[in-house]
Order: structure tokens, then C-alpha cells, then sequence
């Protein structure tokens, strides 16, 4: 039997306080406030008393799970399995918790390869806007709504790379490989499926959602429009499927394979648009073309960074009802919340579409200027999913260590934010003639810096606390509280539209949004009853585990 003795003594030399023990009943039940305060001590009994384990023992908490002959390294830290350790964990019995500014190198070395993998995509878009808009402003103006199709819808589809993410990234934390694979096979079967739909959805129905969408006044924008998202649709299974293989790895805390793949991929996408644009004079279909070979190019040289870590891109697998269930579970509150997301910035792009052709083109600058700015801090949110789990409710639980990650994430969101929202905004105000030429546009765009900017700071923590909501699977709680905030944010927009705010209200309708996630998150993360002080918060999940 386990027992779990809460004292307010020194922990013993002998036993170390790293291993989480999950017991069966308790001895002593401290308050929160206690739990947070008080020095604790976990000593695993028998039947029988056991003599002092030897000092090979002592420095592997795990130690009692594995065989005599399994390797094990110094600091209780198993490489017997070749997956990779949290950075977190301490170096051994009695040692201190790293501090928060060693904690931050060490967050540093994976976010940072990761902030290449989300630069990517909207870099893509970017190098889009920029080649077109030097050519013709109606095509600038038509790919507005054309990257609202293909560029929100692909967003919908975020809901397969967070369930990936935090499926082997949890499995990985219980040390069962096998899991991992069956995961990884039915989830690429799930984004190939969900390719060949959104294939024929935009073959089919494309067209009539453009129409809809820019209005009767803006028809002269469709046939643009529609030739770039027609020739981007034939790249959907691809990408569905490298973004399935790219979060298998980041679940793995593998983030330079990723990046290498998008790198390639981001060279081919520029030297396309270039090459097709600028010297062939393609415009805006040129472009699409250009991005879809990258995209596929992406795709394959994800699937074989995953082969390299040792799980199969090629295994298929079909999902039983079971399997479907527990992905459904995590993945429709996601796709509700992303859902929610999309809705608004697609509203917001609405809202700037009726407000005619020079505010169309001045909002399509700044809102892809703006993603590629937030992208930044997608590597926190990832760096809390990856390495949260294992803190969480993995073999080396700790609170303790997972309130420092998370307090380490938020100081660099804030420091982050600051930063990259300085340099975002001098960007459009300083440079503007690298996007347009068309002193309106750019007259347009200088009218929104301010919301810009306050919007963009806070960006990066928001998303470092949303990130550790999907690590401890409150997917509940995120997904109602993102659609309170489309609901509001909505209703804000609509209001300043109808009031003639003009552009610059509906970016003050996004700042809104911006903040109300961040204080919703935060104050969710802060309750003492919540996943990250409560320690009865997942006892009902945990089981011992074994060899």
C-alpha cells in the first residue's frame, strides 16, 4: 500500500521528493494555502518495511518501476526509452527548483526553433501581399477574402494539431510508445479524410461562399478571389496531414525537425511567388500556385521527420468508436474555440470588406503584418502543451514546477509582446511603402496603429496561459470562454461598424477581444482550485504506472 505522509520537516536524504505518489488514502489533509507552503515528504511503504535502497536507487525516483537492468541515468533522469526528459525536472534529491531566469534559457531552446514553424505560414501570406500589391491593387484587395478562405479555414483545422500535440505528448509522459503510434496513425488518417472533404468543399461551394462573403458591391473581386483559392485547394490533404506529422513532433519536444521542413518550404513559396509574379506575371494565381508546392513540399519533409524519430508517417490507421470518442473528446471543444476565433477575424475582414476597395487593402496589410507578429507567441502556447502534461499528471508530476513554467512562459509573453509589438507597429508606419504604393492605402493603415500595437502586446501571454488551459485539458472552460468572447467582441464590432467608426473600430473591437481572453485565462490559471494549486485537481485520473 502507498501511503502519503504531509509533514513540516526537512524531506530525508534518502527519499526524493520528485516522485510523485499517488495514494490511496491520506494521513493528514493540510489546507491550500498549507500545500503551498509546507515542505513535503512522500515515503513509499509495504507490507513489510524495507531496508535503505542503495545509492544507485536513490538517484533514480523511478527506480522501483524498472528492471535491474534498464538504464538509467544520473538524476533519476530514463533513457531507456529515448524520449526526452522535461527540462524542468531537478537534478536530484534536496536540489533547489531552477530559477525562473535559467528557466527561461531553457523554455528558450525549444520555443525558439518552434517561433519558426508558425513564422512560416503567415510569412507566406505576407510575401504574398507584398509581391501582388506592387502590381495591382484590385488583386492586393481580392486576396483579403481568398486568405480568409484558405488561411481561417486551414486555422478551423487547429483543432487535429492540439489534440496530436496533447495525445503524445500526455502518452509520452506515461512512457508508452505504442500508444503514441496508434495515435499518431489514426490522427493522420483523420486529417487525410478531412483534406479530401475540404477538397471538394472548395471545388464545389467555393465561388458561392466568395460571392457571399464580399457583397454585392465587391463582385468585381471573386473571379480573383476564386482563382486563388481553387488552385491552393489542391494542397488541403497535404497540409492537414503535415499538420498532423509537424505537432507529433512538437509533442515529441522536437522543434528543429518542423522547422527545417517549413524553412525549405518558406524558400520555395518566396522564389515561387517571385519567379511566377514578378517575371512570368501570373499575379495573384501565380501566387497560389507557389504556395500550394510549398505546402506540399512542407508536408512530405514533416512525414519524414517523424520517420526519423522512429514513428511511421505511413501507418494509417482506421479509428475504432473507442479511439473516435476520446478524439472527439478533445477535439470538438478545440474545434469550437478555434471555430469561435475564426468567426471573429473573418467578421472582422467582413466588416473592413464593406467599407469599400482602399480599406479592404489597408486592412489586408495590417491583419497579415499583425499574424505574422502573433505567431511569435504560438511557441509559448506549444512550449505549455509540450511540457506541461508530464508536470501535470505524468510520471514526474509536480505543481510546484509547472506554476514556475507557467510563470516563466507569462514573463516572457510580457517582455515578448512589448517587444515585438514595438517592432510590428514600426513596420507598417515606417515601411509602408514595402507593402503599397498607394499613399490611400497607406493613410488607411497609419489610422490603426494605436489598436494595433495593444492588441499585438498582449498577444503572446494570452496565448502562453491558453496553452497550459489545453495542456490540463479545461477544454470545457476554454471553449465556453472563447465563445463569450466572440459573442461580445461580435457584438462591440458591429456596434462601432454601425456607429461609422470606421476601420479603426474594428480594430478596437479586436483589442477587446485580445484582452478579454488574456483575463479570462488568467483568472481561470490563478484559483486556488484550479489545475495549477489544487492537488486533487486530476487524482481521479491518476493510475500507478507500470513496466
Amino acid at each position: 500500500m502507498d501511503l502519503l505522509l504531509l509533514t513540516s520537516r526537512s524531506p530525508a536524504p534518502t527519499y526524493s521528493p520528485s516522485r510523485p505518489h499517488f495514494p490511496h488514502r491520506r494521513l493528514a489533509l493540510p489546507s491550500p494555502l498549507a500545500l503551498l507552503a509546507t515542505p513535503r515528504i512522500r515515503i513509499r511503504t509495504h507490507a513489510r518495511l524495507l531496508p535503505p535502497r542503495p545509492a544507485a536507487a536513490r538517484s533514480d525516483p523511478g527506480a522501483a518501476e524498472h528492471a535491474d537492468d534498464t538504464p538509467v541515468a544520473a538524476g533519476g533522469i530514463d533513457e531507456s526509452d529515448g524520449s526526452v526528459v522535461s527540462v524542468l525536472r531537478s537534478d536530484g534529491a534536496g536540489s533547489e527548483s531552477p530559477s525562473i531566469w535559467k528557466q527561461i534559457k531553457e523554455i528558450a531552446v525549444f520555443a525558439g526553433p518552434a517561433s519558426g514553424l508558425w513564422i512560416c505560414g503567415p510569412l507566406m501570406s505576407l510575401i504574398d501581399t507584398m509581391v501582388i500589391g506592387q502590381g495591382s491593387s484590385l488583386e492586393l484587395a481580392a486576396l483579403g477574402p481568398g486568405t480568409v478562405f484558405c488561411d481561417y479555414l486551414c486555422y478551423v483545422f487547429m483543432f487535429l494539431s492540439i489534440a496530436t500535440s496533447n495525445m503524445v505528448a500526455t502518452s509520452l509522459a506515461k512512457k508508452d510508445k505504442r500508444l503514441v503510434q496508434h495515435q499518431i496513425s489514426m490522427l493522420l488518417f483523420v486529417a487525410f479524410a478531412c483534406g479530401l472533404g475540404m477538397l471538394l468543399f472548395t471545388r464545389l461551394l467555393g465561388t458561392q461562399i466568395l460571392s457571399a462573403f464580399v457583397g454585392s458591391e465587391n463582385l468585381h473581386l471573386v473571379p480573383a478571389a476564386n482563382s486563388y483559392i481553387q488552385i491552393r485547394s489542391f494542397a488541403w490533404p497535404a497540409v492537414l496531414v503535415g499538420m498532423v506529422a509537424q505537432s507529433a513532433s512538437l509533442g515529441m519536444k522536437d522543434s528543429w525537425g518542423p522547422l527545417k521542413a517549413l524553412a525549405v518550404a518558406s524558400a520555395v513559396n518566396g522564389f515561387g511567388v517571385i519567379f511566377l509574379c514578378c517575371v512570368c506575371g501570373y499575379g495573384i494565381a501565380g501566387a497560389a500556385w507557389a504556395t500550394m508546392l510549398s505546402q506540399v513540399v512542407a508536408a512530405f519533409m514533416m512525414m519524414e521527420t517523424l520517420r526519423k524519430s522512429g514513428f511511421s508517417a505511413l501507418s494509417v490507421s482506421i479509428p475504432s468508436l473507442r479511439d473516435f470518442l476520446q478524439i472527439l473528446g478533445i477535439a470538438a471543444p478545440v474545434f469550437m474555440t478555434m471555430t469561435s476565433k475564426v468567426a471573429f477575424y473573418s467578421l472582422l475582414t467582413y466588416s473592413a470588406t464593406s467599407m469599400g476597395t482602399i480599406t479592404i487593402a489597408a486592412h489586408q496589410v495590417m491583419i497579415n503584418v499583425f499574424f505574422m507578429c502573433t505567431v511569435f507567441g504560438e511557441p509559448l502556447s506549444q512550449t505549455a502543451q509540450s511540457f506541461m502534461p508530464e508536470l501535470m499528471h505524468g510520471v514526474n508530476r509536480s505543481l510546484e514546477k509547472a506554476r514556475m513554467l507557467q510563470k516563466s512562459l507569462v514573463v516572457i509573453g510580457a517582455i515578448g509582446g512589448l517587444t515585438i509589438g514595438a517592432v510590428g507597429t514600426s513596420i507598417p508606419w515606417l515601411f509602408p511603402y514595402i507593402f503599397t504604393t498607394d499613399n490611400v492605402v497607406i493613410g488607411e493603415m497609419h489610422k490603426v496603429l494605436l489598436p494595433y500595437f495593444i492588441a499585438l502586446m498582449v498577444t503572446p501571454s494570452t496565448l502562453s496561459l491558453e496553452g497550459t488551459l489545453l495542456a490540463g485539458r479545461d477544454l470545457r472552460f476554454f471553449s465556453l470562454s472563447m465563445i463569450a468572447c466572440f459573442c461580445v467582441a461580435g457584438l462591440l464590432l458591429s456596434l462601432v461598424c454601425s456607429k461609422g467608426f470606421g476601420l479603426p473600430g474594428c480594430w478596437w473591437a479586436l483589442v477587446g477581444f485580445q484582452w478579454a481572453r488574456f483575463s479570462l485565462a488568467l483568472q481561470r490559471l490563478l484559483s486556488p482550485r484550479g489545475m495549477l494549486f489544487s492537488e486533487e485537481y486530476y487524482q481521479h485520473q491518476l493510475v500507478k504506472l507500470k513496466t
